[in-house]
């Protein structure tokens, strides 16, 4: 939603992502608030650190229940130390640090109804139900919002009271609609026209909408909101406007929230009609017996004055009979239901119900938190009324067996309450699993907390390693559970390492400030990742969870995810040969690269978004790219090879003004930032309106000035509007600092000096393009004159001072980054009218900030060390995992068994991402000669060529004496490729040396320049099965089509760019990059002859089908290809040919599905470079249309076209095929 300016009284800086989530209301509302939480176990620690990491006004804690054992498996706050003493004075202080504008006070009496009217909300945790019932009455009569949370072991309950008549302002998360208005028609009914195709906008019936910004009927401005009725067209029908002005242009319309009233029982009444968040049947039925499931719990309680001991078959059964003799429920009309009670289920949670659960805790803690959120800011729906949660899937599958109880009776140490669920054996293995955690942002605190809670890797052999490049930042701290204000500025590794060990004095972490990524694969290499039995990622980026992905398929190492995105959350697992493997969804590039046409940018903007694209792109082009241009080639005299000819042409234009009026004082800052102003935002608006005027029609009589694009109008500079101020202002001081000149902020003495200059005449006007294909065409055109022109301007600047680039920097409002993008898009928006977006909604968008919130953050962090239970408890079937998701806003909860990894099939080969081939690495000698002979005798696979890097190591088509010498190799020579590696011819243009099946061999043994000594040897195999002569059962010989093997011995290095095919006697295609981020570059359907490379086809066109020709003819000596060819890739991993005593592995590759021949193309699906550039090739006999081409670059491009899958257009060479995508 949008964010008004905020108050002084809250810290926008350190609420500045959870303002996003909730807005400036509900945020000043909780800042006021005053809640009572009682029972500071497990559960309750989780709702006092939400609540208190999210601004509460006061939260007073009521426990004085002294500190057990069992306490600490959940409970953060307390430590052994603790021990005996009061719950909550024990949890008092390590609370008040969380967040200092916090009051938590202490209550030591009895909770009374005096001590009851203080508060908005009351909370109850871990109470017998007769406290429940009396505390709730009272609330329930007084108006006091009233939850109680539990949780027995694998299972928790959320009860909800908010009153009768409780009424919600804000339901949804959903911010609220805008849409400009593009006409409005004086009329009974008055019709409205937006600018956003007819079926673009999401305007309903009923919808209450209110009007800014129009000129000429500005009789709707500011009135009250207006209903809308949406026509068959998509126009909008509104009331009367008849009588109104006429309509001239601009304005907006913006959304109503509609508020709803929401009514709740009293917990004695819903005890017996309970109404239960579930989404089907099924779960309801689950939720019912759950719910009787606690009631005899507590009166199990009650008649025995105690829990029940943990797996004990006497006390599970009372339990059982207990539930069998309860009331029956009622439904909402007080009916009583005809429902089966699941004495099973009851008997599984009485048996672990003795427990205490760290992921239990923060799961229902989080959703707890959230309600007492929404019970004060009324935003968002609220429970109705009962939530039930288990997650007896963490339980082995004979969970309802009675294994020896005194595996889990107390030990007397801080994994009491979780052995009473797992057992000793289990909290053993536990202590003894080393895991890599990355990320140590919002969910890595949390799971760093649950790690040490839990024990994993500690007191054993086991560890976490922890993996964050970032420092803390103060707008961490109201989510990042372990960072304090004195850590600001420091290592998140370090920091959370720190706090990890005093949650957990045993456990055993190791901080490493390096990100996971292709350049750190000497860190994270194969050694590293044979000492660690698992990964749990919690990123912010698709991008790096896809990489981390990758590595945990490459070693086979089980991955547990989670991720956020306000109040939507999801926790994943990925388990070797069980489950699929990680895929992003399919939006996520688009969601976290969006990216606009450059001419919409530029030109003609339609939307807020537009213009705030291109007031970043004014900053990072007027104050960090020029800056670092010019530095970076001060001394060296060579143009930017990274821009084009328009781009080159307005760098040119910019430097000589530069040189011309290189600024002394702040006066030259303010007459530049005054002409930077002219320049965009009334002399380039009056050049574009010169080159596209107002009237201007098309051929086919269509306006231009119609649809999305929007007529601009030039501004004139007025010092007393506010952003035409506050832009002249940022301008200024970037550029000072920039230049190294000092700023001012006297906005006083800015106007009375604006008052004296005159305005500045036109500065340079950069060309105008209606198309990115023009503005393509144009980058052809620049020629050596004018780059003469830019190396003498810069031989004249290599006399002056570096610049000071500057880095947009979001969370620092006293740098004037985030002003001068505000300005310059409001004041693009003004030109265009278009609605701008305010300050925080800018600066969201041009930083890409993620709205964050603490309660999803935590929810996320429990179901992702749920999994963790399972991964670590041993061999589990596919039906005992679970994906999940929840949307906190919306009390949606959904958990699913993962799918199971997909099965690529060739023929009669199947496998899956994870299935390997074991390749010995036994062999005295380890040679090639050795590797290749495996390959051949045990899975048909003759080896036609290896290279190294650029270096062709060996090929079949060498003479027999080059072969013998270079099958020599020994494993040691390739794993270092700077001593002992053969000396081999190498092409300038192409990875694989020219001659590639000839005599290329000069010299027996010289270092390989192909890759540096930090980086290991990359092998790739040309395999070939074929069957010559007489073919098994009397088949007749066929050859297959060629396949590809590649791996390295030690670590992932990478490779060459795409290129064009090769003819014969040439060098072998290069591979490229491809779709769907595997590495795939593009081979034709022809195997290898006895002399090298085959002669193959150009890639076809988009106009040009897979077709045959004469060069498709096999060659003298070979058989024909037949359709019952089989062929499949495999991938060396990483670890391959290591110590004699270890075994290499090989993957096999994925198979293309294509429209036109099922199974005739193959993929190797690249997990050793997931963004991909050499894994992989494809095998499409007539295929009608490739599937996956190289996004290559080239000089001549002569075609433009539109992709069918995805709708982006491309410039294609007609002959290469190579793509441009624009």
């Amino acid at each position: 939603m949008d964010v008004q300016e905020t108050s002084k009284l809250l810290d926008e800086e350190l609420y500045s992502r959870q303002l996003y989530v909730l807005g400036l209301p509900a945020m000043e509302r909780i800042q006021g608030a005053k809640v009572l939480l009682s029972g500071l176990q497990g559960l309750g620690a989780e709702i006092a650190k939400n609540l208190v990491l999210m601004g509460i006004g006061s939260l007073t804690l009521h426990d004085p229940h002294p500190t057990c054992w069992s306490d600490l498996a959940a409970q953060f706050f307390l430590s052994e130390q603790d021990l005996g003493r009061s719950r909550a004075e024990a949890s008092q202080e390590l609370l008040a640090k969380l967040n200092g504008a916090v009051q938590v006070c202490i209550h030591k009496g009895d909770i009374t109804e005096d001590l009851l009217l203080h508060f908005q909300v009351v909370v109850l945790t871990a109470l017998k139900l007769e406290e429940q019932l009396k505390v709730g009455s009272f609330c329930h009569k007084h108006g006091i919002c009233f939850l109680v949370a539990d949780t027995r072991g694998l299972v928790g309950q959320l009860f909800c009271d908010f009153g009768e008549n409780f009424t919600v302002q804000e339901p949804t998360e959903a911010e609220p609609l805008t849409a400009a208005i593009q006409h409005i028609s004086q009329g009974s009914p008055g019709i409205l026209t937006l600018r956003e195709q007819a079926d673009a906008h999401h305007f309903h019936n009923g919808d209450l909408v209110t009007f800014s910004g129009i000129e000429g009927m500005v009789e709707l401005n500011n009135c009250a909101p207006w209903p809308l009725r949406v026509r068959e067209d998509g126009t909008l029908e509104i009331e009367d406007t008849s009588t109104f002005s006429r309509y001239l242009r601009g304005g907006v319309i913006t959304e109503v929230k509609k508020s709803k009233t929401v009514s709740h029982e009293p917990l004695d009444v819903a005890l017996l009609q309970p109404r239960v968040v579930a989404q089907s049947s099924q779960e309801v039925h689950r939720a019912h017996c759950l719910h009787q499931a606690f009631r005899a719990l507590h009166k199990f309680q009650e008649l025995s004055g105690r829990r029940p001991q943990p797996w004990d078959p006497v006390d599970t059964e009372m339990v059982v009979d207990l539930a069998r003799a309860l009331e029956p429920l009622k439904g909402t009309e007080g009916e009583p239901l005809e429902e089966q009670l699941d004495e099973a289920l009851v008997r599984t949670v009485a048996l672990s119900s003795a427990g205490s659960l760290s992921p239990m805790a923060a799961m229902l803690g989080a959703v707890a938190a959230q309600e007492v959120l929404k019970a004060i800011s009324r935003k968002f729906m609220p429970l109705d009324q009962w939530l039930y949660f288990d997650a007896l899937d963490c339980l082995p599958e004979d969970g309802e067996s009675f294994p020896n109880p005194e595996d889990y009776a107390p030990r007397g140490c801080r994994y009491d309450g979780q052995i009473a669920v797992f057992g000793a054996h289990f909290q053993e293995r536990l202590s003894h699993q080393h895991y890599l955690l990355v990320g140590a942002g919002a969910i890595g605190c949390e799971l760093l907390k649950g790690f040490a809670l839990v024990g994993l890797g500690a007191g054993g052999s086991g560890g976490v390693t922890v993996a964050d490049m970032d420092h803390v930042e103060r707008s961490n701290l109201s989510r990042q559970f372990l960072f304090r204000p004195q850590d600001i500025g420091r290592l998140k590794a370090e920091v959370a390492a720190e706090a990890a060990h005093r949650l957990n004095s045993d456990l055993l972490v190791t901080p490493l400030p390096y990100q996971l990524d292709p350049t750190t694969e000497h860190i994270y290499g194969d050694n590293f990742f044979s000492s660690v039995d698992g990964v749990a990622a919690a990123l912010d980026s698709f991008q790096a969870r896809r990489y981390v992905a990758a590595r945990c398929t490459h070693y086979l190492k089980p991955l547990l995810e989670a991720g956020t995105k306000g109040t939507w959350g999801s926790a994943c697992v990925f388990v070797p040969h069980l489950t699929e493997g990680y895929r992003a969804p399919a939006s996520a590039a688009a969601s976290e690269d969006t990216s606009y046409p450059i001419c919409t940018v530029r030109h003609f903007p339609s939307t807020a978004e537009h213009t705030l694209q291109w007031a970043r792109d004014e900053f990072e082009g007027l104050f960090r790219l020029f800056a670092e241009t010019i530095n970076r080639h001060q001394q060296a005299l060579t143009p930017p090879a990274d821009l084009d000819g328009p781009q080159m042409l307005n760098l040119l234009q910019v430097v000589l003004g530069v040189l011309r009026e290189r600024p002394q004082t702040w006066r030259d800052c303010v007459v530049w930032a005054l002409g930077h102003w002219q320049l965009r935002f009334h002399y380039g608006i009056e050049q574009l309106l010169r080159h596209f005027p107002p009237d201007k029609v098309l051929e086919d009589g269509t306006p231009f000035w119609s649809g999305p694009k929007q007529c601009p109008q030039p501004l004139e500079f007025d010092a007393s509007q506010d952003m035409h101020l506050l832009f002249v202002l940022a301008a200024a001081n970037l550029y000072a600092q920039m230049h190294g000149l000092p700023g001012s902020q006297d906005q006083t003495a800015l106007k009375d000096l604006l008052q004296l200059l005159p305005l500045p005449d036109p500065q340079y006007l950069a060309p105008i393009f209606a198309s990115d294909l023009e503005l393509t065409l144009a980058s052809a055109e620049f020629g050596p004159e004018r780059l003469k022109k830019l190396r003498e301007a810069l031989e004249t600047w290599r006399m002056g001072a570096p610049l000071k680039p500057l880095m947009f920097e979001k969370d620092d409002d006293s740098n004037f980054h985030v002003d001068f993008v505000v300005a310059a898009a409001s004041l693009r928006a003004q030109n265009y009218g278009i609605p701008p977006a305010n300050r925080a909604k800018s600066k969201q968008i041009v930083g890409r900030i993620i709205p964050a919130i603490a309660t999803t953050t935590a929810a996320v962090a429990g179901l992702v060390c749920l999994e963790l239970y399972k991964v670590v408890g041993g061999p589990r079937p596919l039906t005992a995992f679970r994906h999940s998701y929840l949307h906190l806003a919306e009390n949606y909860f959904s958990r699913w068994v993962p799918s199971a990894p997909a099965i690529q099939k060739f023929h009669d080969l199947k496998w899956t991402c994870w299935d390997r081939l074991e390749v010995p690495a036994g062999q005295p000698m380890r040679t090639l000669e050795s590797l290749l002979a495996h390959l051949q005798e045990l899975h048909e696979l003759r080896v036609r060529m290896l290279l190294h890097g650029p270096a062709l190591l060996y090929s079949a088509g060498w003479s027999p004496e080059k072969r013998a010498h270079h099958l020599s190799l020994s494993r040691t020579a390739a794993e270092h490729p700077t001593s002992v590696l053969a000396s081999h011819t190498r092409s300038q243009a192409s990875p694989v040396p020219s001659g590639a099946g000839q005599e290329s061999c000069q010299a027996e043994c010289c270092a390989c320049p192909c890759r540096s000594p930090r980086q290991a040897c990359q092998l790739l195999f040309e395999l070939q099965q074929e069957r010559c002569g007489e073919g098994r059962e009397g088949r007749p010989a066929e050859p297959l089509p060629s396949a590809r093997l590649s791996g390295s011995s030690l670590s992932v290095a990478p490779a060459a760019a795409a290129a064009t095919a090769p003819t014969s006697g040439s060098p072998a295609p290069p591979l490229g990059a491809a779709a769907n981020g595997a590495g795939t570059g593009l081979m034709w359907p022809r195997p290898l002859g006895p002399a090298g490379w085959e002669t193959r086809r150009p890639l076809p066109t988009p106009q040009q089908p897979w077709g045959g020709g004469a060069e498709q003819g096999p060659r003298a000596g070979q058989c024909p290809a037949s359709e019952s060819s089989k062929s499949w890739a495999v991938e060396l991993t990483p670890n391959s040919l290591q110590d004699s005593g270890q075994a290499a592995s090989l993957r096999l590759a994925q198979v293309l599905q294509t429209p036109s021949k099922p199974t005739q193309a193959l993929m190797l699906n690249s997990i050793q470079e997931p963004e991909g550039s050499i894994e992989g090739f494809m095998e499409a006999p007539r295929m009608e249309t490739p599937q996956a081409l190289g996004s290559v670059m080239s000089l001549h491009f002569d075609g433009r076209a539109q992709d069918s899958r995805t709708g982006r257009d491309y410039l294609f060479n007609t002959h290469t095929g190579a793509r441009r995508w624009l």
